[in-house]
C-alpha cells in the first residue's frame, strides 16, 4: 500500500485513483473528515485496509459488523470502507443503514468482535467519519486511533486473502425488540419524538408506539438534506423547536435524537429545555433508589450536582468526573464498574443490568419512559424543579483550527493555572483548583466552575460555565474565562453564546 497523498485535489485524475486523507481526521476517539475535501473514496478504502490490518496485528478475530447513517453519501463511504476491510482479509457483516447504537448492538447480537459505523454523528452534511471498536462495548481511544493513523498514513496496510462479505438482514428489528423488552407504559404519556429528519426517524417513532406512548412526530421523516436544521439535541435551535412542539401538543415531554442516534435531548412539559447533564442527575436520582451506592461517571463539562446533590449523597452514590468523549467515558464506566456515565452532550452510557455500556440515545429514551412510569404522580418539570438550582451555559464552541487547537488550549490552560498560582480570583471568588484531566476546569471556592477544552470532533474549543449562586455569577465566570481565551488570536467566533 502506498502512502496517502494529501496534495491530491478534487476534480483531478489522481483524485479518482490515489488515496487522499487529511491527517487531522484521526481524532481522539473516532475518525472524521470533510468529504470530499478531507478524504476521497480511495482514501476511505485505505482506511478500511488499515483498520483490517490493525485487527490482524492485534489478533482480533477477522470479522466485523459495518453500518452507515442516513446521508446521501454514506453508502458510498461504507462500500469503499468495506472494500478495504475485505482486502485486509476481514469478513464483513453489513447490517445496512443504522443508528450507531444499532451497530454496537450488532456486535453482541451477531457475536462479532469488531464494529465500524460510517457516520458523521451530529456534524452537518459535508462531514463523514467512522466510529470503530474491537472490544465490546468499547470504541477506539487515543492509543488505538494513533496506531490506526500510523498504519494508514505510513502506507503500512497489509493485503491478505480470505476477505468475505455478507449482508445481514433483521438487525434493526432485533435491536428494537431488545430496546422494548417486556416493558409497556402503565401511565398515559404523550411524547414529542424529534429526530431532525436524521437516521433515528427510522427507529424512534415505532419504538415509542411499542412502549405505549402517544407519539407526536417532529421532523421524523427521513431526509438527508436536513431541511429544518442539523439533528443535534444539544443545539438550541433543535431544543427550541422541541419546546414549541411540546407546548402546541400539550405533551408530557419531548425526546430528541442526533444524526446517528447515540444522543438524547429532553424538553419537559412546560417547554423548559433541560441540559443533558441535568437530565443525567434526574436519572441518577431515580436509579440510585433502585441501586443504592451506585457509581456514576460524569464528563468534565457536566454539572457539579453529581457530587453535590444531597439526594445522591444520601443514597451513597459515588461520583467520578472524567474526560469528555464517548470512548473515554465508555472505558471509565467499565473500569469502575459504574452503573452509568453521563455527558453534557447527551451521550449516556448505561451499563448492566440496565444496558450494555455503550451510548444509545434510544435506550436512554426507554429508560426515561420507565422513570416517568415509576413516578406516575410527577411530571418531568416536577423532577426538574426538585433539583438544586444552578445556572449553566449551553456548550459553546468558538472556532479554532484543527491543526492549532491543542497548542492554543495548552497556552490557555497555562494561563488559567497561572491565575490560580498567583491567587487571582475569577468572578470575585478565589480559585480552589484547576482540574486539567481534559482541558481546564476552573473550580471556585463556592463550587462554581468554568471549563475550556478542545473539541475532539470539530475545529473548535469548548466552553461551559456553571454557578449555584446566580445567573450573574455564571455570566461573570464566562466573561473572565473568555477574556483569557481572547488572548489567543487563533480563536474565532462562538457558534452560540449566552
Amino acid at each position: 500500500m502506498t502512502r496517502p497523498d494529501f496534495t491530491v485535489t478534487p476534480n483531478t485524475w489522481e483524485f479518482l485513483r490515489d488515496a487522499m486523507i487529511a491527517p487531522t481526521g484521526f481524532r481522539e476517539y473516532d475518525a472524521r473528515w470533510r468529504y470530499p475535501e478531507g478524504i476521497n473514496l480511495p482514501g476511505v478504502t485505505a482506511l478500511g485496509l488499515g483498520l483490517g490490518t490493525q485487527m490482524q496485528r492485534r489478533g482480533i478475530a477477522p470479522v466485523i459488523a459495518v453500518g452507515n447513517d442516513y446521508r446521501d453519501y454514506s453508502l458510498a463511504i461504507k462500500n469503499a470502507l468495506i472494500l478495504g476491510l475485505m482486502r485486509a482479509g476481514i469478513t464483513v457483516k453489513d447490517i445496512g443503514p443504522a443508528v450507531s447504537p444499532m451497530a454496537y448492538f450488532a456486535q453482541f447480537h451477531l457475536d462479532v468482535p469488531a464494529v465500524a459505523m460510517v457516520t458523521a454523528s451530529h456534524n452537518p452534511n459535508g462531514w463523514t467519519g467512522v466510529k470503530m471498536g474491537f472490544e465490546r462495548p468499547l470504541t477506539h481511544g487515543p492509543e488505538e486511533m494513533a496506531e490506526l493513523r500510523d498504519i494508514v498514513l505510513n502506507g503500512a496496510g497489509e493485503p491478505r486473502p480470505g476477505g468475505a462479505y455478507e449482508f445481514v438482514d433483521g438487525v434493526r428489528e432485533a435491536y428494537l425488540d431488545d430496546l422494548v423488552g417486556d416493558f409497556r407504559l402503565t401511565r398515559p404519556l404523550r411524547v414529542v419524538c424529534a429526530t431532525g429528519n436524521g437516521t433515528a426517524g427510522a427507529f424512534a417513532p415505532e419504538l415509542f408506539e411499542r412502549l405505549g406512548a402517544d407519539v407526536v412526530p417532529l421532523h421524523t421523516d427521513l431526509d438527508y438534506s436536513f431541511p429544518n436544521y442539523n439533528p443535534n439535541p444539544e443545539a438550541m435551535e433543535m431544543l427550541h423547536d422541541m419546546a414549541a412542539a411540546v407546548k402546541s401538543a400539550e405533551a408530557d415531554l419531548a425526546l430528541g435524537f442526533d444524526g446517528d442516534g447515540d444522543r438524547c435531548g429532553v424538553v419537559d412539559d412546560t417547554g423548559a429545555e433541560i441540559f443533558a447533564d441535568k437530565v443525567g442527575v434526574i436519572m441518577a436520582r431515580d436509579l440510585s433508589r433502585l441501586y443504592p451506592g451506585a457509581t456514576f461517571v460524569a464528563d468534565v463539562k457536566s454539572t457539579g450536582l453529581f457530587a453535590a446533590d444531597p439526594e445522591l449523597q444520601a443514597a451513597g452514590v459515588k461520583a467520578d468526573y472524567w474526560k469528555t468523549g464517548h470512548s473515554h467515558m465508555k472505558r471509565r464506566v467499565k473500569e469502575l464498574g459504574a452503573l452509568a456515565g453521563f455527558e453534557k452532550s447527551g451521550h449516556y452510557f448505561l451499563a448492566g443490568p440496565i444496558g450494555r455500556g455503550y451510548d444509545d440515545g434510544l435506550r436512554v429514551a426507554v429508560e426515561i419512559c420507565k422513570l416517568m412510569d415509576r413516578n406516575p404522580d410527577r411530571s418531568m418539570s416536577d423532577l426538574r424543579r426538585a433539583l438544586p438550582m444552578t445556572w449553566s451555559t449551553p456548550t459553546m464552541s468558538p472556532y479554532c483550527d484543527d491543526g492549532e487547537k491543542y497548542q492554543v488550549l495548552d497556552r490557555i490552560v497555562g494561563k488559567l493555572v497561572a491565575k490560580h498560582d498567583a491567587g487571582e480570583p475569577i468572578a470575585g471568588q478565589p480559585i480552589k483548583e484547576v482540574v486539567t484531566v481534559n482541558g481546564a476546569r476552573v473550580i471556585l471556592e463556592n463550587g462554581a466552575w468554568g471549563l475550556v477544552r478542545a473539541s475532539s470532533n470539530t475545529p473548535n474549543l469548548v466552553v461551559v460555565c456553571e454557578s449555584a449562586t446566580s445567573e450573574d455569577e455564571m455570566r461573570a465566570i464566562f466573561a473572565e474565562i473568555d477574556a483569557v481565551i481572547r488572548t489567543e488570536p487563533g480563536v474565532g467566533d462562538y457558534d452560540q453564546t449566552i
